[in-house]
């Protein structure tokens, strides 16, 4: 049965929170520069603001599955959006490098727990084949912010100052947890919740082997992105609409991948849409080494590398397959496994670029990730064969 006029109004504002999510996360990034000189501090200082959020991140995931393992998801996803508004809008008018960092990583720690529960609600909205389709709904909340989410924070950010662009999705977060307590059902807890039964899925292979793929093979990503503008700059002469449109191409692919993932999901199950787009993920980041030097083909290398980040879907999707009672955790614990692949790829880009191995580095050391996970892929998939039925499928093809 498809969803109701006011539960799609419900998973819009799920993908609001996202998008408040999305935005809050990418301009911390892009207005690096500008932190750091107003606080009188070096970038790689201002670069631990960005490393705290993802620590909150790595460490939220966890906590709030336990906590709210027992809370109606109505209000654990909105309880979850509006901490994180109110300390978004703390890091914009709290004084002091210190404070901004604590404030940032308090921040992380609703980040996985709301995005996975979101998913999940979205999902569970949908029939079991056309699951993908919620996860993506949620999912475009964040791709959508580097369209227009990051480019309007890092324009209120250096046009007025660096702490609108993280009170801009502060506000948004809090009007995403109002329309969520206005919109989504009221549906009670769960009767037989164990908060604690939620570490169960922690010691599951499935799991974790999923949870690995998306650490390894999103470094890659992350690797790449990380650097691209720098690279750009460094390597070509663009015009000043170069680099900002060269972001927004790489928000527009992961709108498009987004999309084609939750089909690739439907009509070829979670594992032929998982090898094929960590394929991609491999060729995009080798078209964007091969690109550097001509700024025409590093934004569209941009592009090209935003259709890959549509790899979150087949691995929310198969997470929900093998997660059993601890669907939270596991949901929570996959955006964990995507920001330690946002430390891993740049710290390892990094190494390369500090080596003298040039700008192209970068987009080498991703491809070898990109391998990497295609290997973890692999032994996920040797794994659920092994278990006895758990790799089926159920593709629907329509």
């Amino acid at each position: 049965m498809p969803p109701q006029p006011n539960l799609k109004l419900a998973i819009l504002a799920l993908g609001l929170g996202a998008f408040a999510i999305g935005t809050s996360e990418f301009a911390a990034m892009g207005l690096l520069p500008w932190y750091a000189r107003d606080l009188g501090i070096t970038e790689p200082q201002a670069g631990h603001v960005v490393s705290a959020y993802a620590l909150g991140v790595v460490v939220g995931a966890p906590i709030t599955s336990i906590l709210g393992a027992r809370l109606p998801r109505r209000r654990y996803l909105a309880a979850l959006i509006a901490a994180y508004g109110v300390m978004n809008l703390l890091a914009a008018v709290l004084p002091g490098y210190g404070t901004l960092v604590f404030t940032r990583f308090l921040a992380g720690l609703p980040h996985g727990g709301f995005l996975g529960v979101a998913m999940l609600f979205a999902a569970d909205a949908l029939p079991r084949e056309q699951r993908a389709k919620g996860v993506t709904q949620v999912l475009l909340g964040l791709t959508v912010a580097n369209i227009a989410g990051v480019p309007l924070a890092g324009m209120l950010g250096q046009g007025l100052g660096w702490r609108w662009g993280f009170a801009l999705p502060g506000v948004l977060a809090l009007l995403a947890g109002w329309l969520i307590l206005r919109l989504a059902p009221r549906v009670g807890a769960p009767r037989d919740a164990r908060p604690f039964d939620e570490l169960k899925a922690l010691g599951n292979p499935a799991v974790v082997l999923i949870l690995l793929v998306g650490a390894i093979g999103f470094g890659g990503l992350f690797a790449v992105y990380s650097f691209l503008s720098a690279a750009m700059l460094a390597t070509t002469q663009p015009p000043a609409w170069a680099v900002p449109a060269m972001l927004s191409a790489f928000g527009i692919g992961g709108t498009l991948g987004g999309v084609m993932a939750a089909r690739l999901t439907i009509h070829y199950g979670t594992w032929g849409a998982a090898f094929g787009l960590m394929v991609l993920m491999a060729l995009a980041q080798g078209f964007a080494a091969c690109a550097v030097g001509n700024w025409g083909l590093m934004l569209a290398s941009s592009f090209v590398l935003g259709l890959g980040s549509g790899m979150v879907v087949p691995l929310q999707t198969r997470l929900m397959d093998v997660a059993g009672q601890a669907q939270s955790m596991a949901a929570a614990m996959n955006h964990a496994a995507f920001n330690a692949a946002n430390a891993l790829g740049p710290w390892l880009a990094g190494m390369a670029l500090a080596a003298g191995w040039g700008w192209r580095s970068s987009g080498l050391v991703a491809v070898a990730l990109s391998v990497a996970g295609l290997l973890a892929l692999a032994l996920a998939w040797h794994q659920a064969r092994q278990s006895g039925g758990a790799v089926q499928d159920y593709p629907a093809r329509v």
